[in-house]
């Protein structure tokens, strides 16, 4: 696919041949409407929080008795039927932020890039020839390719100068290609693009290699084919198979033929004389035991026991006790 290049008076220079894997595909809707929603989503804050019965400020207490009175039973003021009272399953603080895969994002901006390009909304100039910032040379320049002020000026390095100068105009927008992305290609209808830009995009989201400018085709994996398997042979019989090797011919063994005289063992070397061990010392002799027998121990003489006193005899009567004799009587004089 070839695109015109414009300068920055809108006159056409020459035209660009671009990657038709990037701005020449069928665009994807879905991928691309599923792409846009979760940019969406994930630029969702999702701080808004409100506050419950059991957060508002306010008193517990119960503000009548719950009968007798002739009213309606009523709790505490913070009862979400009240003024001033907590909110019901409202909106809490989570989180909005979506996945894609990979593949799927990279068919999203190449769908964007070549609706672009199907709708005549994608101009490709040769440069920003811009010293300073001034918005209205961003104004004219873009008068003169055609576009209005919704547009999304793409550069292919970030550019300082760009961004000031568009930065003071409500529906303009400027970015380096590496930034491209979904949400800002649906947002703007005019996709200004500078020849280093695209080379850029290009090489981020069209084929890698390229060979004098033509794009090689995308690598395929490869895949094992194996050979295909022989058929098994059919499965025999016991008896099948006794009566082969019945009908098979005796073959008689050949004698082995001679062994060739094996090779001389060498000498084995002689063995090394063992040291001799230093003898023993012998035990100390006991010392003799003595013949003299000790002296017994004197035995110490025990106290004789004290003679128990006589039980009388059983026929005996016991002689009777003395009695106490009887206290005197405590009187008024003794006192």
């Amino acid at each position: 696919m070839k695109l015109a290049v414009l300068n920055e008076y809108g006159k056409e220079l020459r035209k660009l041949e671009v990657d038709d894997s990037v701005f020449g595909i069928e665009p994807n809707i879905a991928v691309l409407h599923q792409a846009f929603v979760r940019q969406r989503n994930n630029n969702r804050g999702g701080h808004h929080k409100t506050k419950t019965r059991g957060e508002v400020q306010g008193s517990t207490r119960k503000i009548r008795a719950q009968k007798y009175t002739g009213r309606a039973r009523a709790g505490s003021n913070r009862s979400p039927t009240r003024v001033g009272g907590g909110t019901v399953f409202g909106p809490r603080p989570r989180s909005y932020e979506r996945d894609m895969p990979k593949k799927m994002r990279r068919l999203a901006i190449r769908s964007a890039l070549s609706g672009k390009v199907a709708d005549g909304q994608l101009i490709v100039i040769e440069k920003f020839s811009l010293d300073t910032p001034k918005t209205k040379d961003i104004l004219r320049l873009m008068e003169a390719v055609g576009l209005q002020r919704s547009a999304l000026l793409v550069t292919g390095q970030p550019d300082k100068t760009i961004a000031a100068s568009v930065r003071n105009l409500a529906k303009a927008k400027a970015l380096p290609a590496a930034y491209l992305n979904v949400l800002d290609m649906m947002n703007h209808a005019g996709l200004l693009m500078t020849e280093d830009a695209v080379r850029v995009a290009e090489g981020l989201w069209g084929l890698k290699e390229r060979v004098d400018g033509v794009p090689k085709a995308p690598r395929r994996r490869s895949v094992k084919i194996e050979a295909p398997k022989a058929p098994a042979a059919p499965r025999r019989s016991r008896a099948e198979a006794r009566a082969e090797e019945a009908e098979a011919p005796v073959v008689e063994a050949e004698a082995p033929a001679a062994e060739a005289p094996a090779a001389e063992a060498p000498a084995e070397a002689p063995a090394k004389p063992k040291r001799a061990r230093a003898p023993k010392a012998e035990a100390p002799a006991e010392a003799p035991k003595a013949t003299t027998e000790e002296a017994p121990k004197p035995r110490r003489a025990r106290a004789p026991k004290a003679e128990a006193a006589e039980k009388p005899a059983e026929g005996a009567e016991e002689a009777p006790k003395p009695k106490r004799a009887p206290r005197a009587k405590k009187t008024e004089g003794s006192e």
